[in-house]
């Protein structure tokens, strides 16, 4: 577990993001600039996306799925039996970002002692939650939502639970399956959800293999939980208070939102929850208080942005730069208040399986 202060190191952008080789196009908020994730960008104009442009293979490395490390897990690897608290709830674990990495995702699920060497559940009573982006980026992302999906009901019947939260790339598939070419008043010219879809690592095969029952259990997910005092968000933002002043209220509004099926709504929607970095620099303590005085709990736990941008460095596409960071294990930071979950798996980092709470 990696520790910071309540104001983190700058980034050293210009050096690192180019590296990704973004184009010029304009995030969702304003004209792009070295400050930009490199995930978070969307065409100016139709004229200016390039036919058969595939984002994915020149801005984050993506793996194809025969190119996937099949991981065996060694059993003497596997945690010893899950512990049971007074109340009689299981242990609490929480999902950074998985992005389509299936295989990454299994071992590290095995690693806990969550799943068996075949995938199922064999946690009992333990609670999961998935923090979102399931898709883009990597090989599987429908292969991720059917083994959370399958996940969720072998949990119930051994008596625990493994839920969702709801992610800004999950707003992305929808919209993009939803809408496809349909222009939307971006706030910096036109854009379309097929379009961000595309450039922010949207995958064929998972479009092509997308049906009907994906489509309602994304449009179903929460956007904010709190449990056992830890307030559980996606995003690393304060955009959550535009929605309501209670969590029930936002998830009713965001829900709301997505049945209304109005394009323009569902991109605003979109791009609120892709703002990133609220909690990182001066005054991200009082940020996340502003979060939890709203919604309660005492601590917020995310993922979104990767815990690599929030310590501003980055290693090399192919994860070959040994100065890049090793990442083991959630990013604390903002006065001790936020848990930052995404370990950059899309970009050679870790994909983080957490007990909470943390062990200090």
């Amino acid at each position: 577990m990696t520790q910071g202060a309540g104001q983190g190191p700058e980034v050293e952008r210009t050096a690192t993001l180019r590296d990704f080789r973004v184009p010029a196009y304009v995030h969702e908020t304003g004209p792009y600039d070295e400050s930009t994730h490199p995930g978070d960008v969307v065409p100016a104009h139709e004229e200016g996306y390039p036919d058969g442009y595939t984002p994915t293979q020149r801005d984050l490395p993506v793996i194809q799925r025969g190119d996937t490390v099949q991981v065996t897990l060694d059993p003497d690897s596997v945690s010893a039996p899950l512990p049971v608290s007074d109340d009689g709830a299981g242990p609490l674990y929480v999902v950074g970002d998985v992005h389509g990495y299936l295989d990454e995702l299994l071992a590290a699920l095995g690693e806990k002692g969550l799943v068996d060497d075949a995938g199922q559940w064999c946690a009992g009573t333990a609670r999961l939650w998935f923090l979102g982006d399931f898709t883009d980026r990597g090989p599987d992302g429908i292969g991720v939502i059917d083994l959370v999906m399958r996940l969720s009901a072998e949990a119930a019947a051994a008596g625990g639970y493994c839920k969702a939260l709801m992610g800004n790339h999950e707003l992305l598939l929808l919209g993009a399956k939803r809408f496809g070419d349909t222009p939307v008043n971006s706030g910096a010219g036109t854009a379309t959800f097929q379009a961000g879809w595309l450039l922010n690592g949207g995958q064929k095969t998972d479009m092509d293999r997308l049906q009907d029952h994906h489509l309602q259990w994304m449009a179903r997910l929460d956007a904010v939980e709190e449990v056992d005092g830890y307030l559980l968000v996606h995003s690393d933002t304060t955009a959550y208070l535009d929605y309501g002043d209670s969590i029930e209220a936002v998830n009713d509004t965001v829900r709301e939102t997505l049945t209304r099926n109005d394009a323009d709504e569902c991109w605003d929607l979109f791009r609120k929850f892709t703002k990133r970095f609220s909690f990182r620099d001066e005054g991200g303590a009082d940020a996340v208080r502003s979060l939890l005085d709203t919604y309660g709990g005492t601590r917020i736990v995310h993922g979104h942005s990767p815990i690599p941008y929030l310590l501003g460095e980055v290693g090399s596409e192919d994860g070959e730069d040994d100065a890049g960071p090793v990442v083991d294990g959630p990013h604390v930071y903002a006065d001790g208040l936020a848990i930052a979950m995404d370990g950059g798996v899309t970009m050679a980092g870790k994909l983080l399986v957490q007990q909470l709470p943390l062990e200090n």
